[in-house]
Formats: structure tokens, sequence, C-alpha cells
């Protein structure tokens, strides 16, 4: 088990879960989370389009309850860094914001081939400095999840009779590893749905 945002989002078995995309003009964007198996209503991302706030986004578990912020750092700091770097914040249920992960994405084409890393915080010893990467490209619908040792702990992609049926994107499937937190893995994704504009952006 790796419990990043809670051992609730932690399975003892492998689990396919189906995003479908929200249009921007239905609820402000964002998207949601469905156990392929059960059909239930697993998570729900709000762009911000519905939070308002660009550079935003939340995570909420099947009954609305928010779980994660996602914020991206601003600033004159920023504009000057060869990284954008987001943070991700758990909500407890006094409203306080703890930080659990940073991503890293390049700021610039300079370092375009650099993957988009992500450490957990607070951070533990590592000699690379980062606990997980992306790898693949994520508007395809073909990238990864990797740990620091290789190991993909989630997929992300597309079905294909899936996509042949709909024409879109707007459906694609992740597979989560058996014991990683998936609440996690979606805060990584709804994070790079914003990075990539897509319905979480506005």
């Amino acid at each position: 088990m790796m419990p990043i945002i809670s051992k609730l989002y932690c399975s003892s078995s492998q689990t396919v879960l189906v995003v479908r995309r929200r249009p921007h003009v239905v609820n402000g964007g964002g998207f949601v989370v469905t156990d392929c198996s059960t059909q239930r209503v697993v998570f729900r991302v709000d762009g911000c389009g519905i939070h308002g706030i660009k550079g935003e986004l939340i995570l909420r578990d099947g009954d609305g309850e928010a779980l994660l912020l996602m914020r991206r750092k601003g600033g004159m700091v920023e504009a000057l860094s060869i990284y954008k770097k987001w943070k991700g914040y758990s909500l407890d249920y006094e409203g306080l914001h703890n930080l659990v992960f940073s991503l890293k994405e390049p700021n610039s084409r300079l370092v375009r081939n650099n993957a988009i890393r992500i450490s957990i915080e607070p951070r533990t010893i590592s000699n690379k400095g980062w606990d997980f990467e992306i790898r693949g490209y994520f508007p395809d619908r073909n990238c990864s999840i990797v740990d620091t040792r290789g190991n993909v702990v989630a997929q992300v992609g597309v079905n294909k009779e899936v996509e042949k049926l709909m024409e879109s994107k707007d459906f694609y499937h992740v597979v989560v590893k058996p014991g990683m937190d998936q609440a996690f893995v979606f805060g990584v994704i709804a994070t790079l749905d914003y990075i990539y504009g897509e319905s979480t952006y506005c």
C-alpha cells in the first residue's frame, strides 16, 4: 500500500477507472471519474471554470467532498524559472491545507524533452530528487506515471472500441496498480489536463 492522500483510496487489486470530460459550457468544465466495474462515481474534478480561480483545481470524492487542491505557483519566481511548479494540498474537515505533492513542468521549449516530475511532500531522502515522473504524452491519452525504479503505477489510455464509437477523446481510461493511491493519481491527471489546456483550463 502507498497512501499519499489516504489509504481509503488504495485498492489491493488493479483498478480500471473511466474518465469522462465535462464540456466547458456545461458546469464550467472538469471531469468525472467512474469505477469501470461498478459504474460508481469515484472522483470529480472541478476546473477553474467552476472554482473561479485561474491555476486552481479541486479533486472531490464521489460524494462531492473536497480532497485535494492543486494550485500553480505564480509570480516573478515562475517567470524566471525553467520550470512551472504546481503544488497539491490535501484538505481536511477544518479546511486546512497540507502540502502532499509538488509537480514541475518545463517552462520553456529548451527543456521540452525533460519529463514532468512529481515529488511527494514532505520530502524523503531520495538521490533523484523526485518520486514519480510522467512518461509519454498526455494529450494522446498515452502516458504513464512511473516511480523512481521505473515501475508503472498508473497508465492512461484509450479503449480502441470506445474511441471508434465516440470519435472523441472525452472518454479515456486509467489503470491504477494495486496499492497505489488513486486520489493522488487523479490529482496528477487533473494537473496534466490543465497544463495541456484541456477540460479543467480556462
